[in-house]
């Protein structure tokens, strides 16, 4: 891939290398992106409890030293992301405050460097009190911290909005808003070109230090998911023909308009968003955001079929906007998971009056330059939009963003089951001493009747009450995001004909018929499915478990919360067939099979997740045992064959719920499917179970790292047999040495309930997989993995670390 960043005429430098005190006085050398939380370890007794997937909190001090260079300028840190309020020192003197895990923070620190001189740079992060959020948080530095010295008369990282005003097939009119900082001279010229393959194709000029340059741009090539083109923009400013400083990014051309009679159209033109609901961690790298990590994820959702994305719930990195504008994936920005009413004992609602403007403003500036950004969401089942103060904040949050940004629309995701609790709820407002309103019906206990009551929501949906308890909060919003509430979807367009609905979360089970009713009514423009991917905590809360009877939250040592249509490990799960299916992507039947090593026992299921099964026919050891096969297909009927006898033919594709349900008793061999469509067929797959004799394997999905010093590869660790036939029964303890220009960051499995450290280099395979995560540590060579099994022998895997530029293309698959 080409990597195309900003660039300020500055001195900007990543400051990655630090060393980390832990309040237990132990220290450390961290390469930035860290996740503190990770070292702090797991157990039963971590006060984030389930929600934080059992990990434990912790204080930190982080210190390194920034060269300054020597010269007259304004320095200042950029931190795009600390977990933990944080104090920031420079040579001893205090510079500002961090707060809020999502939003990026600028400290002006002129006054406290040496120029010409190493500068001591603490960060104290406290992130002992947990759980913080209903989610895994991580802790610590665990997005980038930049250092950057700008000229006294300079353009701020955000000082250039790019706004396409109007977009038409022949032309396209771009404005281009200009603010420069410092005593500009009065003899400033800014001038704006935009660029194409090094061409330049429109170009503007303002005198003065601040304004809006005028762009018109012949026979324009729009940004799109489907075509993610982006030109260059550059912006410089000078005084009598002296450079003062410049600017420079790719931005993409796009309109975004939306309203109940045509639904949402990206550059004029309908589109439909299947969407996927992510949070922020990145599986076994924990919390950290490495720009290769967003990057594989945006690749793998896209090239499943999604075309949109949800942060959940909280704002995106930049490194993940950066892949989503680049590789052509819509965006909803989400500011936040909670308001003025508690969800957890120890989140910021107490400050959420005073800060959520100062959010919203970090929010809209990180956004607006990136065409893939289409909406932005202002809060997720807020218990309090049923109230009347709710509603009145809502009305002033949407109104904020307008003026921020009037190029995009709002939305505000509500839960109709929560908002229909809280209006039964007779006083749950009385203030408690810091500020924040006590926990009222909120998401948690939510999630808990919704998975008791199962499609008893529908019923409770559709109640009169629900309705009253959230239409004056969605008459605040330019898109009503529905959370569990397809059921509403057709009457509500009658009842509210000017009202554009969004499922901006579906359970995985009502994918099919949610996306029927995206295709049939204009006025619902797009459904977010939870989850995309897979997270850490909430733990365990739709995994399926053995036994009879099961809380929502898992004890530990379950860690992940289970309802991701991608693994920890980033590999599709089987929930993730039924989307392709509907969304009319899936090439070939998908047949998935019921783990047999629990055939016939009782299993305690969850709303969130619609089977436990796996795309495999290998399980050693179980013939006879009854098999549960569920084959996915858009087709109108599925055969199933084994090993050349048909146990029979089912319908299947849209009125079948594209799911076709076979029993047989397993022997290896093979089992096929075969896919007819009007009796003909057009398609068939088959799995294999293992051979006898299975060895370790390894393999990258690229045999090309760059030697960046952040660069990641990924090894894929299978016990397989000679055909790469991986076994379900036959795991083992695989070790993992990595000689070479790369260190192991991350490694482990897509198992729920694993008591391995992710940071270990050993660890037991899950369903006879495992996967390492290497990092570049910045000099070219071969890197050498040997992933060594305790019974299954050592495979070895190479992969080429090149310098940045010469192999700007990595090859990828799974």
């Amino acid at each position: 891939m080409t990597l195309i960043r900003p660039a300020l005429a500055a001195t900007d430098v990543a400051l990655r290398d630090w060393v980390v005190r832990s309040d237990d006085g132990s220290e450390v050398n961290v390469r930035l992106p860290d996740d503190a939380m990770l070292r702090a370890g797991r157990g039963a007794k971590a006060p984030g409890g389930a929600e934080a997937g059992w990990f434990r909190g912790g204080d930190y001090e982080y210190r390194t030293v920034w060269a300054v260079p020597p010269g007259k300028a304004q320095a200042v840190l950029i931190f795009e992301g600390v977990q933990g309020d944080a104090e920031v020192t420079v040579n001893g003197h205090a510079v500002g405050m961090v707060r809020s895990g999502y939003v990026e923070a600028e400290l002006t620190v002129t006054d406290a460097v040496r120029a010409g001189e190493a500068n001591d740079i603490r960060v104290l992060v406290r992130h002992t009190d947990q759980p913080a959020e209903r989610w895994y948080p991580g802790s610590g530095l665990y997005r980038r911290v930049r250092g950057v010295m700008r000229p006294l008369v300079h353009f701020g990282r955000d000082a250039v909005h790019v706004r396409t005003v109007r977009l038409e097939s022949g032309r396209a009119n771009v404005s281009v808003d200009v603010r420069l900082s410092g005593p500009a001279p009065q003899a400033t010229v800014l001038e704006a070109r935009l660029l194409s393959a090094g061409v330049v194709v429109a170009q503007g000029t303002l005198a003065g230090a601040s304004g809006t340059i005028d762009l018109h741009v012949d026979d324009p090539r729009a940004w799109s998911a489907d075509d993610p083109f982006r030109y260059d923009v550059q912006v410089t400013a000078t005084s009598e023909g002296e450079p003062l400083d410049s600017w420079g990014a790719p931005v993409g051309l796009r309109t975004v308009a939306v309203d109940a009679r045509q639904g949402l159209r990206v550059n004029g033109r309908r589109v439909l968003l299947a969407g996927a609901c992510i949070h922020h961690d990145n599986g076994l790298l924990g919390a950290a955001t490495h720009r290769a990590a967003e990057y594989r994820r945006v690749r793998l959702l896209k090239d499943a079929g999604f075309n949109a994305i949800r942060s959940a719930h909280n704002p995106l990195s930049r490194d993940l906007l950066d892949a989503c504008d680049e590789l052509g994936m819509y965006v909803l920005d989400e500011l936040a998971d909670y308001w003025f009413v508690r969800k957890t004992q120890f989140d910021h609602s107490g400050r959420f009056r005073e800060t959520w403007r100062e959010d919203t403003d970090a929010l809209v500036a990180k956004d607006r330059n990136y065409a893939c950004v289409i909406m932005y969401a202002s809060g997720n089942e807020i218990p309090e939009t049923a109230t009347a103060a709710g509603v009145e904040l809502s009305r002033e949050i949407t109104e904020y963003f307008h003026a921020a940004d009037p190029t995009r629309p709002v939305t505000l995701a509500i839960n109709l089951f929560l908002n229909a609790m809280v209006a039964m709820n007779a006083s749950p407002y009385a203030v408690d001493g810091d500020g924040a309103e006590p926990a009222m019906a909120g998401s948690t206990e939510a999630n808990v009747m919704i998975n008791h009551i199962g499609r008893m929501m529908d019923i409770i949906s559709r109640l009169p009450r629900a309705d009253r308890a959230s239409r004056d909060a969605f008459a605040t919003v330019d898109i009503a995001g529905y959370n569990y509430g397809l059921a509403r979807y057709k009457g509500d367009t009658r009842r509210y004909p000017h009202r554009v609905i969004l499922g901006s979360e579906t359970l995985p089970g009502d994918v099919a018929k949610a996306w029927r009713l995206v295709q049939d009514i204009p006025a619902v423009i797009g459904d977010f499915v939870w989850a995309g991917w897979e997270y850490l905590g909430e733990a365990g809360v739709a995994v399926w478990v053995p036994g009879k009877k099961a809380g929502l939250a898992k004890p530990y040592p379950y860690v992940v919360a289970g309802p991701g249509m991608f693994d920890l490990t980033g590999r599709p799960d089987a929930s993730l067939r039924l989307a392709q299916a509907a969304w009319g992507v899936l090439d070939e039947p998908a047949i998935t099979v019921r783990p047999l090593d629990r055939a016939g026992l009782p299993f305690v299921r969850s709303a969130w997740r619609i089977t436990d099964a796996v795309e495999s026919w290998a399980w050693r050891g179980c013939e006879g045992k009854r098999a549960e096969i569920a084959v996915y297909s858009a087709a109108d009927e599925i055969e199933l064959v084994v090993n050349g006898r048909s146990v029979g033919r089912r319908p299947v594709g849209e009125k079948a719920g594209y799911r076709a349900t076979f029993t047989t008793p397993w022997q290896p061999g093979v089992v096929l499917a075969i896919a007819y469509r009007a009796g003909v067929e057009v398609s068939r797959s088959e799995l294999r179970s293992a051979a006898e004799v299975l060895q370790a394997q390894a393999w990258p999905e690229s045999d090309v790292l760059h030697a960046d010093g952040d660069d990641l590869a990924f090894v894929h660790i299978q016990l397989a047999d000679s055909d790469g036939v991986v076994e379900m029964l036959a795991d083992d303890i695989v070790d993992i040495e990595v000689s070479g220009p790369a260190e192991l960051v991350g490694y482990g499995t897509a198992n729920p309930a694993p008591t391995a450290s992710f940071l270990s280099s050993s660890t037991r395979t899950y369903r006879g997989r495992a996967l390492a995560i290497l990092r570049s540590t910045g000099e070219a060579g071969i890197v050498r993995v040997n992933a060594r099994s305790r019974r299954h022998g050592v495979a070895t895997a190479d992969v080429l670390a090149v310098p940045t530029g010469e192999h700007d293309t990595k090859t990828a698959s799974l």
